[in-house]
């Protein structure tokens, strides 16, 4: 790997998730968050489409694979050009898979324990998800007091304003899902996370 794609996380502090089963709002939205500058996004495999689009952005724009729970999404998103693996849960086939073929996992995890184990197993960062559900910025706060060395990535509903809470927390990085697009054009999306990611950085 010629990036470390993990540190580049932690720079922009700020982690677009685009959800759609459309291909042509994923690609929209990528090239609108790549025009901001945003060095990486996330893209959740929620169709075969996303698969297809994912092979398109990666072009210009880093990506992380999302929503990734079996082997078979793992091998295709990488073969389809993902930089990146995200899953909401913490198993060891994705982790195999991660090492062997020299793709970062981001695994999920959403107890203490479970957050260790992933640390344990090299996992560079875990997500907490979903953090909202989970107690928000105060559960942050708690799982990190005891091992401030956990590397976090929280996500899950959060939205733009808690962004700086959640990083004062001691959280790494902060997903940020519909609240960073909902309702916006995609001009609109661009001056939007070009504005967040300058704030972030200040």
């Amino acid at each position: 790997m010629n990036k470390d794609l993990i540190k580049i996380l932690g720079e922009e502090k700020i982690f677009p998730i685009i959800r759609s089963k459309k291909s042509d709002v994923i690609e929209n939205m990528a090239k609108a968050f790549a025009d901001a500058g945003i060095k990486i996004i996330e893209v959740n495999v929620e169709s075969a489409d996303a698969f297809k689009s994912i092979s398109k952005i990666s072009k210009y724009i880093d990506v992380c694979a999302g929503g990734i729970i079996t082997s078979f999404q793992a091998n295709a998103a990488i073969e389809s050009g993902a930089k990146l693996l995200s899953s909401p849960i913490f198993q060891m086939n994705l982790v195999k898979i991660s090492k062997d073929r020299h793709v970062p996992l981001i695994a999920g995890a959403s107890t203490a324990n479970e957050a260790y184990e992933a640390w344990k197993a090299r996992i560079p960062l875990i997500k907490l998800y979903p953090i909202t559900a989970m107690g928000g910025v105060l559960y942050v706060e708690d799982l990190l007091r005891p091992m401030h060395f956990l590397n976090v990535l929280v996500q899950g509903n959060v939205k733009i304003n808690e962004v700086q809470a959640y990083l004062n927390a001691g959280a790494y990085a902060v997903g940020i899902g519909r609240d960073l697009y909902d309702g916006y054009s995609y001009s609109e999306i661009t001056k939007r996370a070009k504005y967040i990611l300058n704030k972030l950085k200040d």
